[in-house]
């Protein structure tokens, strides 16, 4: 008779284990997929909230708005010292253009009155030299405006990468470990490296 009362005391203590672990279970899921679910939901309110396409526009009308739209506002100065650095060499050799071409010009018209026109640094240079060096200066004179585009372009495309990662959201349990192996077949030592992502599932 104790054996029998015993028996059914076991069973009974072994069915509320099991109960309450599959309980615990079932409580850790709920709440991972309550936790994924309102992962996702934040990521779509960011990106509802955060249009990459007003980013792209913003930084094709105005230089910089994009990334302050994006408030990356510390690649604003990024921005414009190389749009401005564009602009100042297309300036010079603007003004280089003009000026050799000009000596040129009053070089070969065969009228004296006109060489004090002729800027100190082409007078005693040979006309060809100075044909020769208005073309190279028409040619830098391209090609900064060339990297002006090229630049302004770079500005467009950077606000738009932004906005979309603005609400790319990266898992506060990202982890690296570094482990070291050794290969028998090479007789050689070896590191691995191993990302994680997310959280780990405890539940047994």
């Amino acid at each position: 008779m104790r054996q029998l009362v015993f028996f059914i005391l076991l069973q009974c203590c072994w069915l509320t284990l099991l109960h309450a672990q599959e309980t615990v279970a079932a409580d850790t899921t709920i709440r991972g997929t309550q936790t994924d679910t309102t992962q996702a939901s934040t990521a779509a309110v960011l990106m509802k909230e955060h249009s990459p396409r007003k980013a792209t526009i913003r930084s094709a009308i105005v230089p910089g708005w994009g990334q302050a739209y994006n408030k990356k506002y510390w690649k604003i100065p990024i921005v414009y010292g190389a749009l401005g650095t564009a602009v100042g060499f297309f300036v010079y050799n603007s003004r280089e253009y003009i000026d050799a071409r000009d000596a040129y010009r009053n070089m070969l018209d065969g009228n004296p009155a006109n060489d004090h026109l002729i800027k100190p640094r082409f007078s005693q240079r040979d006309p060809e030299a100075v044909r020769q060096y208005r073309i190279g200066v028409r040619q830098y004179v391209d090609y900064s405006v060339l990297a002006f585009l090229l630049l302004w372009g770079l500005n467009v495309v950077d606000a738009t990468v932004d906005g979309h990662l603005k609400a790319f959201e990266v898992s506060d349990n990202l982890s690296m470990q570094i482990n070291p192996t050794y290969v028998p077949q090479t007789k050689q030592a070896a590191v691995g490296l191993v990302f994680n992502f997310g959280k780990k599932n405890t539940a047994r």
